[in-house]
């Protein structure tokens, strides 16, 4: 009894601690739910959002499936979101790995911090460095590029080339984070272990494959499940940033569509339909992943 109170008392205050950000999700997340009624209604703002508004059923969704690129941003949203998903889960860890196998630590910290750091720069600042960077005329990697005899690649201009370097600046933007989470389940990992395998006469590569994977594997099927969340979610603010009339054909995804309808052309049922499309798709990503995670990896959120 004495321990359970202890339990309970020390999840009370871990409880209290949580409750400010459970205030502020359902102030901006779940109070405007309310706000999906939009979607199946002829909305004019001028009578309010519970006033005495046309409504108009399915209408709003059959007129987004008329329209001639709706197909196409999906498509751009789904290719865009899936490579960020694979490549956001993979590269942490490899570098999480190879960071784990540095011996000096003060090198290693400081390496953890450089590759850190763009993780908490805003898509509006990192954005201005990158146009900069991949400029065709003065960028430095086209400079680069230009010293090895390639001609100047238009990163931001062509549709070719657009989606490759929104996901591979995403990655660089965010693998830091990513990478000090895994690092942090390989250092839970049981040290004897290690010793075990170096006695059975395990390389650092067998131990890696055979004990810290493992170690991670829980980390792991978590970051996935949560990300599995964003199947419909390419990143806005960073395409946003980014995006101009000449890659719109591979660039335009769910959510400046959403945006271009809503805030540009005050086509406010078709934007709230979209939105909420996109909501119920991800919930069911999100709900698959989970159940397969609890299935197959014996993994537990709740």
């Amino acid at each position: 009894m004495r321990a359970s109170a202890k339990r309970r008392k020390r999840n009370g205050m871990l409880h209290v601690m949580l409750l400010p950000g459970v205030v502020l999700l359902f102030i901006f997340h779940y109070i405007p739910l309310s706000g999906i009624i939009i979607a199946f209604q002829k909305f004019i703002p001028a009578k309010g959002l519970f006033g005495n508004q046309v409504w108009v059923g399915l209408y709003n969704f059959r007129y987004l499936i008329t329209l001639p690129n709706t197909f196409k941003v999906l498509y751009n949203t789904v290719v865009i979101a899936f490579y960020k998903i694979a490549f956001n889960l993979a590269v942490p860890i490899l570098v999480a790995l190879l960071l784990n196998e540095l011996a000096n630590l003060r090198f290693k910290k400081s390496i953890q911090t450089v590759i850190y750091f763009p993780h908490f720069l805003s898509w509006i600042i990192f954005g201005g460095i990158l146009i900069d960077i991949l400029s065709p005329s003065s960028g430095l990697v086209n400079k680069a590029l230009g010293i090895l005899g390639i001609e100047p690649v238009y990163f931001l201009g062509d549709k070719r080339w657009f989606p490759v370097t929104v996901v591979v600046t995403d990655v660089f933007k965010n693998f830091g984070f990513g990478t000090v989470v895994y690092l942090a389940a390989i250092s839970n990992i049981d040290p004897t272990l290690y010793e075990a395998a170096a006695i059975d006469g395990a390389s650092r590569l067998r131990q890696t494959i055979h004990v810290t994977l493992p170690g991670m594997r829980m980390i792991i099927v978590l970051m996935m499940v949560l990300s599995l969340g964003n199947v419909l979610n390419a990143g806005f603010d960073q395409i946003f940033n980014l995006y101009n009339q000449m890659v719109m054909e591979t660039g335009d995804i769910i959510d400046t569509l959403v945006y271009r309808m809503g805030l540009i052309d005050s086509k406010y049922g078709p934007a709230t339909a979209v939105g909420l499309f996109k909501s119920v798709v991800s919930f069911v990503f999100i709900s698959i992943s989970y159940y397969i995670a609890y299935r197959f990896f014996d993994y537990r959120l709740f």
